[in-house]
C-alpha cells in the first residue's frame, strides 16, 4: 500500500497552497519584466504593431500600399525579402530589450563585482577616496544596467533600442547601396562620417585608440552592431549557452583556418578558406540565403508568427479554459481522472500553442492541484503535466515552430507534415495515458467528484464554436490546400468574426443580429450577381458586368467574415451593456478592460462589451508578439550556424567527419544524433536544437538514404524530449513551480513518462510507413 499522505489529510498543507499566477510564473521562468506605466504602453504599441505587420504580410504579401479616397496610393510600395526579414527581426530585438533585463545582479560576474566595494570598505575604510569612487561607480553601473526587480527599462536598453532601429532604417532607406555592396563588398560603402558628418570628432577619437572606425564603411559598422545585438538578445532570452555556441561559430568563421590540418579528428575543421570580417558580416547580415536573415527567419516571417498569433487569438477568446474544462468533463470521473484530464487538456492546448512552457503553466495551474488532491505525488503530478505539454510541439495542426522549418527545409507541404506527425503524436499521448492509468491503479486513485465537473453535453453546447477555427484551419490546409500563411490568415479573420458574433449574441439581439447579417449577405450576393461588385461599388457606379451565381456566392463567402465583424461590432456599440452568455474571455482580457476603464476614470466601462471586444483584439495581438519574441530571436541566432557552415565551406568536411565517427553505421549515427539533441536541448528551444542538428547532421543522415521527412522528424522529436530531460528540463521546472515539488525529481518523472517518445523517432527511420 502506498505511504503517500491521503488527499484529505489536512497535514498535507502543500496541496492547499494557492497556485502561482500563470503569467507571473512564465515571467519568472523566462526572466521577463513586468512593466507598468509608460514602458508598458510602449511594449503594447510595439507588440500590436508587430502583429499588425505580420497580419499585413499574411493578407497582402510584400506590397505595402493602400488606396485612400481623394488621396490615392499611400505607402512605401513593395519591399524586398531582406527588408521584410529585417523589420521582423528588429521588432523582436525591440521587444527583447524592453521585456528582458540585461542583468538582475544575480549572475556569477555580478556576484564577483558586488564584492569589490565591501572589500575596499574592509581594507581602506568607508571614507577612503578609492572606496567612495568605487561606490559611485557601482551606483552608476547599477543605474545604467541592472534591473533586479524586473520592472524598469534601463539607459543601456534605450541605447540598444536606438541601435536596433538604426539597422532597419538603413535597410529601408539605403537598399540600393546594399545591393551595390553585395557585389563590391562592404569595404566599398560610405564611411560613418560621410553619412553623419557631425560624428567626425567621436569617430576620430575612437580611431586614435587603434580602432579604425574612420576607415570602415557605415554598412559594415551597422552589420557588426546588428550581429552583436542578436547575440545580446540571445543571451537575454535564451541564455549564455546558446549565445556562446553562436559566438563560437562566428569566431570559427574568422579564425578556423588556423586549426592544424594534421590535428587528430578536428583537423578537418581547419580545412576552410580564410575569410575577413567584412565578408563574414556581409554573409551574416546582408544575405537572405544564409545568416541572420536566412531560411529560419524567412520561415518565421511566413509561417511561425502567424500561427503563434492564431494560438493567441484562440487563447484570449477563452478557448484555453474551455478546452481544459472539456478535458475534465470527458475524463474527470475515470480512474486517475485528473491526470488523464491533464493529458487531454495539454493535447488540446498543444493544438493551439505549440510551446512546452506555456502549455505546462496554462493547463498545469488547474490540473496539478487537482492531481495532488486526488492523491498523486507532487513530483508525479508535475511530471505528467510537463510530459504531456511537451507533446504539444508534435501535435497537429499547429505543432511547434520547428515543424514549419521542416516544411521549408524538406520542401514537404505542411498538410503532409501534419498527416505524417499525427499518428506518432497520438501514440505518444496514448503511452503517457497508459502510464498514468497504471500509476492510478497501483495507488488506488479514483476520479474527481462528479459535483465538481461540468456536464459534457452542456459544456459542448455552450462552447462548441471554439472547435470551428481548428476545423476551418484543417480544411484550408488539407482540404483546399492553401498556403500556410493564407490558411492562418483566413482562420484568424474567422476567429475575430466568431468572437464578435458571440460577444454580440444574446436572447435580445439574436434575431436582429442574424437578420441584419442575412440581409447584408443577400444584398452583397445580388450586387455581385448584377454589377459584379459589392453594394458600395454598385451604389458608387464602380460595377460592371454581372457574375455567375457560383462566382457571386464565392465572392460573398470571401467577405463573410468582415460582414459578420462589421454587423457584430455595430451591435456591440448600439448595446454595449448587453450580456454575452456564451463568451468568457481569458482573464488577461478582462484585466486589460478593467485597466482601461480605471485609467480613464470610468470604472463602469469595465462591463462595456464593445470595449471588451477591442481589448480582446489588442491583447491577442500583444500576447502573440510577446510569445513570438523568443522564437524570433532564436531563429535569427540559429541562422548564423548554417550561415557559417555555408560561408566557410565546412559542410562536406563536417559530413565526412561525422560519418567517420559513426563508423558507417546508421544506428550509431542516430544514437549520436539523439544524444546530441538532448544535450543541445538542455535549456535551448526545440527550434534552435533542430536548426543546429539539421545543419550539422542532416546531410550525414541523408547519406544512408533515409527518407528526408523521416530524418527531420527524428531530429524534431528528440529536440522536444530535451524540454523534459534533467538536469535542465525547462518544462518540468515550470511544472515543479506549480506543484511545489523538487525540480530535478519532477524532470525525472517527466522523462520516465515520455520514454515512448524515444522509441517513436527510430520508427520514423526504420519503418517509415
Amino acid at each position: 500500500m502506498s505511504t503517500d499522505t491521503p488527499p484529505d489529510d489536512p497535514s498535507d498543507d502543500r496541496t492547499d497552497e494557492p497556485a502561482e499566477d500563470p503569467e507571473e510564473l512564465i515571467d519568472e521562468l523566462e526572466r521577463r519584466r513586468s512593466l507598468r506605466g509608460v514602458a508598458a504602453v510602449v511594449v503594447l504599441v510595439v507588440g500590436v504593431l508587430f502583429s499588425a505587420y505580420q497580419l499585413w504580410l499574411a493578407a497582402r504579401g510584400f506590397f505595402f500600399e493602400v488606396t485612400l479616397p481623394f488621396v490615392g496610393e499611400v505607402g512605401p510600395g513593395s519591399l524586398q525579402s531582406l527588408q521584410v526579414n529585417s523589420i521582423h527581426v528588429t521588432f523582436g530585438l525591440l521587444l527583447t530589450f524592453l521585456l528582458f533585463p540585461a542583468s538582475q545582479g544575480d549572475g556569477a560576474l555580478s556576484g564577483r563585482l558586488a564584492r569589490v566595494v565591501p572589500g575596499l570598505e574592509a581594507r581602506l575604510g568607508t571614507d577612503h577616496p578609492a572606496t567612495r569612487g568605487a561606490r559611485g561607480v557601482r551606483g552608476g553601473v547599477r543605474w545604467l544596467l541592472l534591473d533586479p526587480d524586473r520592472n524598469r527599462v534601463t539607459p543601456v536598453d534605450a541605447v540598444l533600442l536606438v541601435f536596433s532601429a538604426l539597422t532597419t532604417h538603413y535597410m529601408l532607406t539605403e537598399f540600393e547601396e546594399i545591393n551595390l555592396l553585395r557585389s563590391l563588398g562592404l569595404d566599398s560603402g560610405q564611411t560613418i562620417v560621410e553619412v553623419y558628418p557631425f560624428l567626425d570628432l567621436p569617430v576620430q577619437a575612437v580611431s586614435a585608440l587603434g580602432i579604425p572606425l574612420d576607415e570602415v564603411s557605415y554598412a559594415f559598422v551597422l552589420g557588426a552592431i546588428g550581429v552583436l545585438l542578436v547575440l545580446e538578445a540571445t543571451r537575454r532570452t535564451l541564455g549564455v549557452y546558446l549565445m556562446g555556441i553562436v559566438g563560437a561559430f562566428i569566431v570559427y568563421a574568422r579564425y578556423g583556418y588556423l586549426i592544424p590540418g594534421d590535428a587528430p579528428i578536428v583537423g578537418v575543421l581547419g580545412q576552410i578558406q580564410q575569410t575577413g570580417w567584412a565578408d563574414i558580416i556581409q554573409n551574416l547580415w546582408y544575405n537572405t540565403a544564409n545568416g541572420v536573415f536566412g531560411v529560419p527567419v524567412q520561415v518565421s516571417v511566413q509561417f511561425i508568427y502567424i500561427f503563434i498569433l492564431f494560438g493567441a487569438f484562440l487563447e484570449m477568446s477563452g478557448a484555453g479554459q474551455w478546452f481544459i474544462d472539456l478535458a475534465y468533463a470527458a475524463t474527470g470521473r475515470r480512474k486517475g481522472g485528473p491526470a488523464k484530464a491533464s493529458i487531454l487538456a495539454s493535447g488540446f492546448m498543444g493544438m493551439i500553442s505549440g510551446s512546452s512552457i506555456a502549455n505546462t503553466v496554462t493547463t498545469g495551474a488547474f490540473t496539478i492541484p487537482l492531481m495532488k488532491r486526488t492523491g498523486y505525488r507532487p513530483e508525479f503530478a508535475g511530471g505528467v503535466e510537463a510530459s504531456a505539454s511537451s507533446g504539444g510541439q508534435i501535435l497537429p495542426p499547429v505543432m511547434g515552430a520547428a515543424a514549419f522549418l521542416i516544411v521549408e527545409y524538406t520542401g514537404t507541404p505542411f498538410a503532409d507534415v501534419i498527416v505524417a506527425a499525427l499518428v506518432p503524436a497520438v501514440v505518444f499521448f496514448f503511452g503517457v495515458w497508459v502510464m498514468v492509468h497504471l500509476e492510478a491503479s497501483r495507488m488506488g486513485l479514483g476520479g474527481v467528484d462528479p459535483s465538481d465537473l461540468v456536464a459534457l453535453g452542456s459544456h459542448l453546447r455552450r462552447g462548441w464554436f471554439y472547435l470551428l477555427p481548428l476545423g476551418l484551419l484543417l480544411y484550408y490546409l488539407i482540404g483546399v490546400r492553401l498556403t500556410v500563411a493564407r490558411s492562418a490568415w483566413f482562420t484568424l479573420v474567422a476567429i475575430a468574426a466568431l468572437v464578435a458574433l458571440v460577444a454580440a449574441y444574446n436572447e435580445r439581439t439574436r434575431w436582429p443580429l442574424l437578420g441584419v447579417i442575412g440581409v447584408v449577405v443577400g444584398g452583397e450576393f445580388v450586387a455581385h450577381l448584377v454589377a459584379g461588385t459589392g453594394i458600395v461599388g454598385a451604389v458608387t457606379g464602380a460595377g460592371g458586368a454581372g457574375m455567375a451565381p457560383g462566382a457571386a456566392a464565392a465572392a460573398v463567402a470571401g467577405d463573410l467574415g468582415w460582414i459578420v465583424i462589421a454587423v457584430s461590432v455595430l451591435t456591440l456599440l448600439a448595446r454595449p451593456r448587453s450580456d454575452a452568455p456564451l463568451l468568457d474571455y481569458d482573464n488577461q482580457v478582462e484585466e486589460a478592460t478593467e485597466n482601461v476603464a480605471d485609467s480613464v476614470g470610468r470604472s463602469s466601462l469595465a462591463d462595456n462589451r464593445a470595449l471588451g471586444y477591442g481589448s480582446f483584439l489588442v491583447k491577442a495581438m500583444e500576447s502573440g508578439a510577446r510569445t513570438a519574441t523568443p522564437v524570433v530571436i532564436a531563429v535569427a541566432a540559429a541562422g548564423v550556424i548554417p550561415g557559417v557552415i555555408s560561408t566557410t565551406g565546412l559542410g562536406p568536411n563536417l559530413t565526412s567527419l561525422i560519418l567517420s565517427v559513426a563508423g558507417g553505421s546508421l544506428v550509431i549515427l542516430l544514437v549520436i544524433t539523439a544524444i546530441s539533441s538532448i544535450i543541445l536541448g538542455m535549456g535551448m528551444p526545440t527550434t534552435v536544437t533542430y536548426i543546429i542538428l539539421v545543419s550539422l547532421l542532416g546531410t550525414a543522415i541523408a547519406e544512408f538514404e533515409v527518407p528526408l521527412l523521416a530524418a527531420h522528424l527524428f531530429i524534431l522529436y528528440f529536440g522536444v524530449i530535451a524540454d523534459i530531460t534533467p538536469p535542465v528540463a525547462v518544462a518540468a521546472y515550470a511544472a515543479s513551480g506549480i506543484a511545489k515539488s523538487d525540480p530535478f525529481q519532477t524532470g525525472v518523472e517527466a522523462f520516465s513518462l515520455s520514454l515512448n517518445k524515444v522509441i517513436v523517432p527510430f520508427a520514423f527511420v526504420f519503418v517509415p510507413g
